[in-house]
């Protein structure tokens, strides 16, 4: 064993240290050796360098310690009783709260398998005994720096993902913002009531919590279901944006003409949104409003428009929006609740999905 002269090395090692800038606080270095003089070798190292030298006699004690300190770097023997250096590492490295910690391997031998089997279980360093304590600490000083950037590289990583998830979030809010606006347009180009988007959109989410709650719909409706169409449904009518004015206020009836300009509402209203579509969570928002949006005057017969889709064919969304749109729009016309069940009733089974209008009749009185 080369440790000749002990004070000149500790001093030589604790300015090499200082130059190095590593003393600045003190480091935790799990040792793992069955040898006790070793262990005494690398502490003494490990001490002179500044840094704090934890100490283990086995691999079972070695996963015990780097559990309660999570230590900077791990220093173990391969040939141990019991648990050796290899499956300590393999180990290690299987394990999120100590797979990035850097182990270095240290040995009396210095067989060229032995190093490749180190290497491929994740191992990042070979010593060979005996020990030069100036080999040590600079294989030390090099992979704690590693060890030290990578957590920076990942911090930075993770901060940069936070940050691009936040701007994005902040687009889809502009997104869904801007669309509310230009709905709310149409809303007034159409003289809707101003309270009739959130009505809307809140009694779309009460029916679908009321469909929820039946054996026929529990399977397609979850909780993040209702919360959308919630948010979706006072999108269904966007496309109103583009039909003149003239003709959604007009108070006589609409010719034949008329009638097929409005119709294509549907048609407009898909499309915009369409062109908002992105590859995130607002997925789910966007492509609920779009079926909405496009088929929400479809029919349960197939009669209605603007593909004359027919029963479970429709969207379930736009099925939803199908009932309480009318169920809105005919009780702000000053009907009772019960006048407007009874008329809706007329057209269950042909405009409407008999099963949802069913439940809807059910919970009315929970609608706002």
């Amino acid at each position: 064993m080369i440790y000749e002269d002990k004070e000149s090395t500790k001093e030589s090692i604790k300015q090499r240290a200082i130059m190095e800038g590593t003393v600045r606080e003190k480091r935790k270095i799990l040792i793992v050796d069955d040898v006790e003089m070793n262990r005494i070798v690398l502490e003494e190292i490990i001490k002179n360098m500044g840094y704090e030298p934890v100490l283990a006699e086995d691999g079972e004690e070695a996963l015990e310690k780097a559990k309660e300190c999570i230590p900077q770097l791990i220093l173990t023997d391969i040939s141990m009783p019991g648990m050796n250096g290899y499956e300590l590492c393999s180990i290690l490295k299987k394990n999120e709260k100590t797979r990035n910690i850097p182990v270095v391997f240290i040995s009396a031998f210095d067989n060229p398998q032995d190093i490749v089997e180190g290497f491929s279980l994740g191992g990042e360093d070979y010593i060979t005994k005996p020990f030069i304590p100036e080999l040590v600490q600079a294989r030390v000083i090099v992979h704690l720096r590693l060890y030290e950037a990578k957590l920076e590289l990942m911090e930075m990583n993770r901060r940069l993902q936070v940050s691009v998830s936040e701007q994005l979030k902040q687009m889809e809010l502009e997104k869904k913002n801007i669309l509310y606006a230009l709905a709310n347009i149409a809303a007034k180009n159409s003289s809707y009531k101003e309270e009739h988007l959130k009505r809307l959109g809140k009694n779309c989410g009460v029916l679908a919590q009321g469909m929820q709650l039946s054996p026929l719909f529990e399977d397609k409706i979850s909780d993040t279901y209702i919360d959308t169409i919630e948010l979706a449904a006072p999108l269904c009518d966007i496309g109103n944006i583009g039909i003149p004015m003239e003709i959604l206020r007009k108070n006589t009836d609409l010719t034949e003409e008329e009638t097929a300009i409005v119709k294509t509402h549907a048609e407009i209203g898909a499309k915009l949104l369409q062109d908002l579509h992105v590859t995130t969570d607002y997925n789910d928002f966007i492509k609920m409003s779009i079926d909405i949006a496009h088929y929400h005057h479809e029919n349960w017969d197939g009669s209605g428009y603007p593909d004359r889709l027919k029963e479970d064919s429709i969207p379930l969304s736009a099925q939803i929006v199908s009932i309480i749109a009318t169920y809105c729009l005919l009780t702000e016309q000053n009907y009772s609740r019960e006048e407007v069940l009874e008329l809706m009733k007329r057209d269950s089974g042909v405009k409407f999905n008999p099963d949802i209008f069913s439940i809807c009749c059910k919970i009315s009185r929970q609608f706002c």
